[in-house]
């Protein structure tokens, strides 16, 4: 029994393991049954997006404030040069001067899943596509038309497949955004930002 009460003490006090370790857990068991599930597009690029971080806001709102952005705010990122991509043959680009914060990943998994780590690529791309609810082609001059919710969240999940070969973390992370990332996508929408107003 002291075994017992051993090993449950450690799964408590050390939570952010356990919950690490569940996850890992969950997502071998998902991974059993995916073994013929590959990504339903052909992504290529040259390289990796050129980008600068931005300030975290923490100056000039008092202590609680400045505790309160830095635990809750996640630091974005710009695009400090083209970035040019392409789906299934067709090219597109994403902006200079465009921002954005990566995959959304919970703080407490960042020290094993950064937004900015494996699912980098993807991210940008979901990003520009849940902000404008479009991609924007090559040129700059037309987009490929509006999609919904869904076909962005399958894009990142497929661009992330072919970029990183992972698929169970990124059927885990679409799952994650097939749940949660509706908040996102109709603050978006409230906001109603065109692509071609940039």
């Amino acid at each position: 029994m002291d075994a017992v009460n051993w090993v449950w003490d450690l799964l408590i006090n050390y939570w952010q393991f356990t919950i690490f370790g569940v996850l890992v857990l969950i997502g071998f068991l998902i991974s059993l049954f995916d073994k013929g599930v590959d990504s339903n597009i052909t992504f290529k690029t040259t390289g990796m997006p050129n980008m600068k971080p931005i300030s975290i806001p923490t100056k000039g709102k008092g202590f609680f404030g400045g505790i309160k952005v830095w635990l809750f705010v996640t630091r974005k990122w710009e695009i400090t040069k083209d970035f040019h991509y392409s789906i299934d043959g067709t090219n597109y680009v994403i902006p200079k001067g465009f921002k954005f914060d990566g995959a959304s990943v919970p703080k407490f998994l960042r020290s094993w899943l950064s937004p900015m780590g494996v699912l980098l690529i993807g991210g940008l791309v979901h990003d520009y596509g849940y902000k404008y609810e479009t991609l924007l082609l090559k040129g700059r001059k037309s987009s490929i038309g509006i999609h919904n919710q869904k076909w962005m969240d399958e894009t990142f999940r497929d661009i992330n497949i072919e970029v990183n070969g992972f698929r169970t973390i990124n059927y885990l992370a679409y799952w994650a955004l097939r749940i949660g990332g509706f908040a996102a996508w109709n603050g978006h929408r409230k906001v109603n930002a065109q692509w071609d107003d940039e």
